[in-house]
């Protein structure tokens, strides 16, 4: 195995993590994720492939590219391919500073609260939290979010992709989905009294612009 395919699939493992919103270290751990995967996907991914995957029983064998796949497909992208494409230049050391950088837990975010969400190009939407690790778009800007969908999602971290579980959009199938590929996201909690002064303004500014017609 390369160095760089060894890198990236050390990557793949983090944000598989950071997607689960824990490190995944016990065998329970890599129990529950194969019933996990299983779940979402429909495919059977033993704990003991995982564990080697991870490095965690330390055996010299190339992982299986269909591994991969359905890896790759449980954090958003299409295949094992995509994946590599998307994380050309990989720097471990430096992903992990970022992960130790700004980042905020669902555990701490309270019923009502609102994130805003910024990504590359010029993309941004508003959710607010609704309970049980889900979120609920409220505005969106240049994003195929759309206010009313739903998602779930345990960690947000800035300069990192988002990675949601189980987005609906009109009542469809949930499914797993990944935004900010490129640089990451950036978050900040809102103040509900802030967001509903701009509000105000922006209808105030849109009426004004009526009355000049």
């Amino acid at each position: 195995m390369t160095e760089n395919k060894q890198l990236k699939i050390k990557r793949l493992c983090l944000i598989i993590e950071e997607t689960l919103g824990y490190k995944i270290s016990t065998p329970r751990d890599f129990s529950c994720l194969s019933k996990i995967i299983f779940t979402r996907h429909h495919v059977q991914i033993s704990p003991t492939t995982l564990k080697r995957v991870w490095g965690y029983l330390k055996e010299n064998t190339e992982t299986r590219i269909s591994t991969l796949n359905i890896l790759s497909r449980f954090i958003g992208y299409k295949d094992w391919d995509e994946y590599c494409q998307s994380n050309n230049s990989i720097d471990i050391e430096m992903q992990e500073y970022f992960i130790t950088n700004k980042k905020l837990s669902t555990s701490k975010v309270e019923i009502g609260q609102q994130i805003e969400i910024n990504w590359y190009p010029n993309r941004s939407c508003i959710i607010r939290y609704i309970g049980g690790q889900t979120f609920k778009v409220i505005k969106s800007t240049n994003s195929k979010l759309y206010i009313g969908n739903t998602f779930k999602c345990s960690l947000f971290i800035e300069g990192e992709p988002l990675y949601m579980d189980d987005l609906i959009q009109n009542n469809e199938t949930p499914i797993p989905y990944v935004t900010g590929k490129k640089g990451g996201i950036t978050f900040n909690l809102i103040n509900i009294v802030d967001y509903i002064e701009t509000e105000n303004n922006e209808n105030n500014n849109y009426l004004l612009g009526d009355q000049n017609l």
